[in-house]
């Protein structure tokens, strides 16, 4: 282990000590003491800074919005159990100040008339020209028919929007002729058009089998009109949900639009969910104003499209923040576990962290990173640069809690001489290849990256790492999270993920990685977020002992790591018994 240096605090009151265990282990001493993580007992698994209710089933987050200085979020909720609860579904609610702290606020919506009486299910915010918001939403209704509805709030002066009102002459969009009574659903964000008309995304499944996003115009949210032409139509994936259409700013720039600022040759996102595949895919094109239809270069099936995460998340849902001019995403991150499980834990489903994105410079793909709010939790930190991970190597990372971490290196490859040969085939499927390339494959330039929520023996982990590969004269960067060790448990969905990562790594010689890991979450950007990969890992260790944090090599070459920081983090207020948010700053 040569060349090691130490990494300057942020703060120069303290300094950080290397010292070289006997097992050739990295040790950091820090200026505080990890908490300790035992003793959660069946809880262990309950997240401390990843959103949750206090209590029951969450899933699609639905009205992200930004009102009078406070953030809302509003999803779908069973407030009677851990499970999906059909014909119970309410719209769960809560409030925060900076988007990282949150007070539960009681339900917006509840499935109590006869347009929605078994169940409110998932729809968006919109904010009028008055500053007035208003929700769009799909009610499952008595016959068992998905229709639109729209509810406003009683006072909307009253920046916590605690009450909302449902309009007797709901639902403004019936379900159409030609499609199926339970396939028309999950209205988008509506975007006001340059004729004075609103637009809104509407999901459809025809009974001919094609999967559909219709747009309906209005002028005052009541009366609705299909619009003849669809913004996207294929009968390749089936049943496609949760449309988002946004604009996206010029590369060079990383602030977010909405549709009132654009230009009219604004780049355009459109996000759709394929129930088929529980993933979510996305893809850069133009939006015609005018004929409310959406081209863009490439396969018609979306599931040929990029994705926001390669991991675990379904129902993405994004807003734009107009009090720091970005544009947020929301995911929805399943359990992965058994029913029984999470029923006695009487609790599912988390969102991933709140992610700033924007156009890359390619112009063809977004970048995401967790919003800056979150650094606001980091409290002890060890650092490192400079260190070698020889080949075989394995480096502890001690001084932070390894249940409740953030953490981020950088990766230097000083030759790429021994990648592996890629096969064409091998291209298609990432995650496949994840899966025959895993971090126990030693490979020319890789396996090298990080194991986190790992036991003491290491027969429990979660392996986060890069491989190198040669494809065609050109390198290609694999980005895995492996959880087929992640828990002993067999009862538990386990599988390997993986995305390639669009960096030149032949020019940089370095890749970037960070990971939040909250006690069953692993949320990791690699490449800057050029990829992302979020697992629901439940690690049996976790229950009464701590986690470690290690770096690893499996390669045949050196890699460097040019700079560590880890952090231990800060459990959020999430949704607690408060009196409310402040505002946002």
């Amino acid at each position: 282990m040569a060349a090691l240096r130490l990494a300057a605090c942020a703060t120069v009151a303290v300094q950080l000590c290397l010292v070289l265990s006997p097992s050739h282990s990295l040790r950091w001493l820090s200026d505080g003491k990890p908490e300790s993580t035992a003793g959660h007992g069946h809880d262990s698994y309950r997240t401390a800074y990843h959103f949750h209710p206090a209590n029951n089933w969450q899933d699609d987050p639905n009205g992200p919005m930004y009102h009078k200085g406070v953030y809302h979020l509003f999803y779908q909720y069973n407030p009677l159990g851990a499970t999906w609860g059909n014909g119970t579904l309410s719209w769960g609610h809560s409030v925060s100040g900076d988007l990282v702290n949150w007070a539960a606020l009681d339900n917006a919506l509840d499935p109590t008339t006869h347009f929605d009486v078994n169940g409110c299910y998932s729809g968006s915010a919109t904010t009028l020209p008055d500053g007035t918001p208003v929700m769009l939403y799909t009610g499952v209704n008595a016959t068992l028919v998905q229709v639109q509805n729209v509810a406003f709030p009683k006072n909307a002066s009253d920046p916590l929007l605690r009450e909302w009102v449902k309009p007797s002459y709901n639902p403004v969009i019936p379900l159409p002729g030609d499609v199926l009574g339970r396939r028309f659903r999950d209205p988008s964000t509506a975007w006001l058009g340059r004729d004075g008309l609103w637009r809104v995304a509407v999901s459809a499944g025809f009974k001919d089998g094609t999967g559909s996003t219709l747009v309906y115009r209005s002028k005052d949210f009541r009366q609705w009109e299909r619009n003849a032409e669809p913004l996207y139509s294929s009968g390749d994936a089936g049943m496609v949900e949760c449309p988002d259409l946004f604009p996206v700013a010029d590369p060079s720039v990383q602030k977010g639009l909405d549709f009132a600022s654009r230009n009219d040759a604004a780049w355009h996102v459109l996000k759709l969910s394929v129930m088929a595949t529980q993933q979510d895919y996305y893809v850069v094109g133009l939006y015609d104003d005018a004929a409310d239809t959406f081209t863009f270069a490439g396969d018609n099936d979306c599931r040929t499209w990029q994705r926001f995460d390669y991991g675990h998340v379904y129902a993405s849902k994004s807003f734009f923040d107009a009090g720091k001019k970005r544009r947020v995403l929301w995911s929805w991150a399943n359990e992965s576990d058994t029913e029984p499980d999470y029923v006695a834990r009487g609790w599912a489903g988390v969102q991933t962290v709140p992610r700033k994105i924007w156009l890359a410079s390619d112009g063809k793909q977004l970048l995401q990173w967790p919003i800056e709010e979150i650094a606001s939790l980091r409290k002890t930190r060890v650092g490192l640069l400079g260190a070698e991970v020889n080949a075989g190597g394995m480096n502890e990372i001690t001084g932070v809690a390894g249940s409740q971490a953030d953490l981020e290196v950088v990766f230097d490859v000083p030759s790429l001489e021994a990648a592996e040969n890629l096969g064409p085939n091998q291209l298609l499927d990432p995650q496949k290849l994840c899966e025959e390339k895993d971090a126990s494959v030693r490979g020319g330039i890789g396996p090298f990256g990080l194991l986190v929520l790992a036991s003491v023996d290491l027969q429990e982990h979660t392996a986060v790492f890069f491989r190198v590969f040669r494809h065609d004269g050109k390198y290609k960067v694999l980005m895995c999270t492996d959880l087929r060790r992640s828990t002993t448990r067999a009862s538990v969905y386990k599988p390997p993920y993986g995305g390639f990562v669009n960096v030149d790594i032949e020019k940089d010689r370095s890749i970037s990685l960070r990971t939040l890991v909250d006690h069953s979450v692993v949320e990791s950007y690699g490449g800057s977020g050029r990829t992302v990969i979020t697992a629901r890992v439940y690690p049996e260790h976790a229950k009464t002992t701590g986690s470690r944090l290690l770096m690893f090599n499996n390669g045949t070459r050196v890699v460097k790591v040019a700079k560590l920081d880890a952090w231990e983090m800060k459990a959020a207020a999430m949704n607690g018994p408060t009196e409310g948010p402040t505002t946002a700053g």
